[in-house]
């Protein structure tokens, strides 16, 4: 973006106007222009042709009611609307309540008493800005320590596995749900809407689980509809599935590599999997002590010196399993239709998988490369010391805090060095805060990996802005 002259005060629009004029004096095309500014070629046109010498800004006079509320006023409203809640500690606002309270107390906001700010203003207002912070959205938040070198490692692997490479992953608990009205289609309603009515009330007939893989090069997929996804349950359904590649490929290919991408499940690196695995490649498998945690039996199944490798996603990334768009495709044109029972509900999982893989699979283009996350991940942080680092689980905080350090010795040019030292200032600020919360918890060991957890982020930050220059030693 261009800067204005230091001495000149502008508002947003005379903000744009000032790029328009000043990118048009410099010999850019139109075109290009209003492409760079996100307005229409006719808006350019206009102030391009009005253009003076003196870079003149302003609108021109004109008729009309003169604007009843600030552009001060309104910057108060969205921090009002954005940072306060009408209860202490609890509850998000709504436009009915801002405006019970705002009419009452105006000083919030600093107004007098005047005209009424109505609902509609508050909404106009936050819509000017694209804010909607009365809505909720769930998100995953990255969690685990080694998050990016998981991501990277997957990404890879899309990359470059071009023969049997396959997504794994269940979609477990589905309810089988009999509305007790069929649903009124569009064209069915008397009032001409354009959505599907659908009945409110229903009537449970059960769940089940549907366990599935993908064909991450032709967006195929293997449905098994199950009453459960137990250790047995996956174990079987795996093996049938090993089972059923062997059978497509030629005799000279049976020995190929199979690669496997599927999430953390306890089933999904039970000691009984790395057997199976074992059997499977044809290999020996290790001894039970030699496998005795969760890190050694990933590790292991990962591993590329058998014929099936296994490739985990990150702890709370379950969004890198391309499997999740297929759930998704599959969630929203089939599973939430009316079901009078299991068997119904799994027969037309069976058919929808049947339709999907003769007429609609596809490979899905997997673009994603994480760039701009890793300056995301420490902002958010950032926003959750800042806000409400008392609420912050101790599990949550020494994850995040491992992350960080990891971040730190692996991908520091990623993030801004603003961010960085604005992070170590806040954690500075928050330190003894964080302390007495680390220290309240009941578990000793908890505590104490909390606590060194704290100390290596603080030590490792301080280290690497005193090295930039960004601290004095």
């Amino acid at each position: 973006m261009l800067a204005p002259p230091p001495d000149v005060l502008i508002n947003t629009r005379e903000y744009l106007r000032y790029q328009i004029i000043t990118l048009h004096k410099v010999g850019v095309e139109k075109g290009v222009i209003a492409s760079f500014v996100n307005l229409d070629i006719s808006t350019v046109n206009r102030w391009t042709e009005r253009a003076q010498s003196d870079m003149e800004l302003k609108d021109k006079p004109r008729s009309g009611r003169p604007l009843v509320y600030d552009e001060a006023l309104r910057h108060r409203v969205v921090a009002f609307y954005c940072q306060t809640t009408p209860l202490p500690g609890a509850g998000r606002w709504t436009l009915r309540w801002a405006e019970k309270i705002l009419e009452i107390t105006p000083e919030l906001i600093g107004a007098e008493a005047g005209p009424m700010l109505s609902r509609s203003t508050i909404g106009r207002i936050l819509n000017s800005q694209n804010l909607k912070p009365h809505r909720r959205k769930y998100f995953l938040q990255i969690t685990d320590p080694d998050f990016f070198p998981k991501m990277e490692h997957l990404i890879q692997v899309y990359k470059t596995r071009k023969k049997n490479l396959f997504c794994f992953d269940e979609c477990t608990g589905i309810q089988v749900l009999l509305r007790i009205a069929p649903d009124v289609h569009p064209e069915m309603s008397e009032e001409k809407k354009k959505a599907w009515l659908e009945e409110f009330e229903y009537i449970r007939n059960g769940t089940i689980d549907l366990l599935a893989f993908m064909d991450v090069h032709n967006g195929k997929v293997n449905v098994e509809c199950k009453p459960d996804h137990t250790k047995k349950t996956f174990l079987s359904v795996f093996e049938q599935h090993v089972a059923e590649v062997r059978v497509r490929v030629s005799r000279d290919e049976r020995d190929e590599r199979i690669d496997y991408i599927m999430d953390n499940l306890a089933s999904h690196y039970s000691y009984e999997f790395c057997e199976l695995v074992a059997k499977l490649s044809n290999v020996r498998c290790p001894d039970k002590g030699d496998l005795k945690t969760g890190e050694l039996r990933r590790k292991w199944l990962q591993s590329e010196e058998k014929r099936i490798v296994i490739h985990f996603t990150p702890f709370h990334g379950s969004w890198l399993n391309m499997i999740e768009i297929w759930f998704g495709i599959i969630g929203a044109k089939c599973l939430k239709e009316s079901y009078s029972s299991p068997d119904l509900l799994i027969q037309a999982i069976y058919s929808f998988a049947q339709i999907w893989n003769t007429l609609f699979a596809h490979a899905f283009n997997w673009g994603y490369d994480g760039v701009g996350l890793h300056e995301k991940v420490v902002n958010r942080f950032i926003k959750f010391l800042y806000c409400s680092s008392e609420k912050l689980h101790i599990k949550f905080l020494t994850k995040q805090m491992l992350l960080m350090v990891n971040m730190i010795e692996q991908y520091w040019d990623k993030v801004p060095i603003k961010d960085w030292r604005k992070l170590l200032d806040l954690l500075f600020d928050k330190e003894m805060g964080l302390r007495h919360c680390i220290d309240k918890d009941e578990k000793t060991m908890r505590k104490t990996k909390a606590l060194e957890a704290l100390d290596t982020l603080l030590g490792a930050l301080s280290k690497r802005l005193v090295q930039q220059g960004q601290l004095a030693a």
